[in-house]
């Protein structure tokens, strides 16, 4: 094969800073200081340069540790509180970001790294991803990424120093981009200024608003490409949809295959959909249910009165026996004793209660509280005045 030949053929495998980017040991520039110290080792010989072609991670260690298959990529949103430093461990012993995360991240989470840095005493959005190519495309200038702070200031400023920034302007010698920066609100001489820019070196805010005369008292990041902070309580950390992460990876055009990912599956061949048999007629179906006929209200209520002698209540069914006894009694000429008997023959007890006489009724007990009866007629409601 000539060397042409060579260079047009595709190449198998991916440099092994990369993979292990992917696999989120560190990002690219990283992994190349790991490679460099030796700490790198392929089948337990170090591996010597950056470039060395795999096409899988088997058989590679990290200090020792073996490297996992490669993970999917994953997103995490993180309000920075302010005090904590961006980095693994301080020599200082300062409190890093992972302090917070121990308890915050969500279990499985896995190794993952920050997107940029925020400084000591800057709080809001921080990115975590366990993507280590992903992590170096967000960061780099290039990528045109749009970075939104908020910056609490105090001095005097007008919104037309402010639309200034957009030119761009150069302070010890750094160069700085164009700015998008508004006034929020005044109050007196402090204000609340929002500022726009997509390079984010290092404590570019602080240092574009002090070369203004202003003094920043707090400072916070609201939004990293469409990534917003919203009402994320601070020291909460919020996974992004793995929908949303897999559009955002396309628009930044890093939704290529890679080895350890596995393969996208192949498309299969769709086989013509058979016709469906015909269905027998069937008869048509009767109702369950009649149809009720309509009924006159009027004599829906004649057919109910159970004031009618001798007709029971037909919607309860109470009084139907006595009906029929008195019925059959009439017939056969049998009536009730105690009804034919004459009433002032009847001992009190079985005489109706309204032909009793009031002295043979019991007294009734008076109420406590309550005057006993007179025999005068009660008085009527008092007429007011």
């Amino acid at each position: 094969m000539s060397p042409s030949e060579k260079d047009a053929a595709p190449r198998e495998g991916e440099r092994i800073a990369k993979l292990l980017a992917r696999a989120g040991i560190a990002s690219r520039r990283e992994v190349e200081r790991l490679i460099e110290a030796g700490r790198v080792e392929l089948n337990g010989v170090a591996v010597t340069t950056p470039a060395t072609v795999l096409t899988s991670l088997a058989g590679i260690t990290v200090d020792g540790k073996p490297v996992g298959a490669v993970a999917a990529t994953r997103i995490f949103m993180f309000h920075k509180p302010s005090g904590l430093i961006t980095a693994e461990r301080d020599p200082a012993g300062r409190p890093t970001i992972y302090t917070a995360l121990r308890n915050a991240l969500p279990e499985g989470a896995g190794r993952v790294m920050p997107v940029g840095r925020l400084d000591l005493n800057t709080e809001g959005l921080l990115l975590l991803t366990n993507d280590g190519e992903l992590k170096r495309a967000l960061e780099l200038p290039a990528s045109g990424i749009p970075r939104t702070y908020r910056a609490r200031t105090f001095g005097d400023i007008n919104q037309e120093q402010l639309e200034e920034l957009s030119q761009g302007l150069e302070i010890d010698g750094i160069r700085y981009g164009s700015i998008d920066a508004n006034m929020e609100r005044r109050t007196g001489r402090n204000q609340w200024v929002e500022l726009t820019l997509t390079e984010g070196k290092n404590r570019e805010v602080r240092r574009v608003l002090e070369h203004l005369g202003l003094q920043v008292s707090r400072l916070l990041r609201t939004s990293y490409g469409p990534f917003h902070l919203g009402a994320l309580q601070r020291g909460s950390v919020e996974e992004v949809p793995p929908a949303i992460v897999e559009r955002f990876m396309k628009a930044m055009k890093l939704d290529k295959p890679v080895i350890g990912r596995g393969a996208a599956p192949r498309p299969r061949p769709v086989a013509a959909a058979a016709p469906a048999p015909a269905r027998p007629e069937q008869a048509p179906r009767t109702k369950a249910f009649p149809k009720k006929k309509p009924v006159r209200q009027r004599e829906v209520r004649e057919e109910l009165d159970t004031r009618k002698p001798g007709k029971p209540n037909q919607r309860t069914g109470w009084g139907a026996k006595t009906a029929e006894r008195r019925a059959a009694q009439t017939k056969t000429g049998q009536a009730d004793k105690r009804r034919s008997a004459p009433t002032s023959d009847r001992p009190s007890s079985e005489r109706p209660i309204s032909e009793r006489s009031t002295s043979e009724r019991p007294a009734r007990p008076a109420r406590p509280g309550t005057r006993p009866p007179t025999g005068k007629p009660p008085r009527g409601p008092r007429r007011p005045g």
